[in-house]
């Protein structure tokens, strides 16, 4: 399972450099230990443009990224995209480039794959890359992100991961 970084894991603080002002936000760290706990691989997709624009550095990204790790345990992988909006990479948000690499990274299929994300450009990485995904709204989520999700969307990030790992309803008795 994929997560974003900014506003799904942790409090969005526009391009944080700094790790001291990480802010896990509620039920994350229950619903990581709930995926944990049935062997379910994580990571984190995240667009970090602050290095592109100069806010801050590579290293300074990965020591927020290794303090958010201090707080909510190990992920399988980081996938960090670097670039600004005017870059054109293929890596950033909405574009399929960061779960690709994630699922590479992995090992899981990208059709087997869920992103968690609270805008819609993660909803739409997830889907140009093949996964499923899954909007945990915040207050800076557009109402019209929240329509085009369709049912996929969830109260908060801890009922997202148990209605991802609930078994599928069984088939109509008789349906073949």
């Amino acid at each position: 399972m994929l997560f974003d970084r900014d506003g799904t894991l942790v409090e969005d603080v526009p391009y944080n450099g700094d790790p001291a002002r990480v802010r896990v936000l509620p039920g994350a760290r229950a619903a990581l230990e709930l995926l944990r706990e049935r062997g379910v691989a994580t990571g984190v997709v995240s667009n970090q443009s602050g290095v592109a624009l100069g806010y801050f550095g590579r290293a300074e990204a990965e020591a927020v990224g290794a303090r958010i790790e201090e707080l909510l345990g190990p992920f399988g992988v980081w996938a960090v995209c670097p670039h600004g909006p005017a870059d054109g990479c293929g890596c950033r948000k909405p574009a399929p480039g960061l779960v690709l690499a994630a699922c590479r990274r992995l090992g899981v299929p990208p059709h087997r794959a869920v992103v968690v994300g609270d805008i819609g450009g993660d909803l739409a990485a997830a889907e140009a890359a093949g996964a499923r995904g899954v909007l945990v709204p915040t207050p800076a989520t557009r109402a019209e992100e929240v329509a085009a999700a369709g049912g996929a969307v969830a109260p908060d990030l801890l009922t997202a991961v148990r209605a991802l790992l609930a078994p599928a309803p069984a088939a109509a008795e008789g349906a073949r």
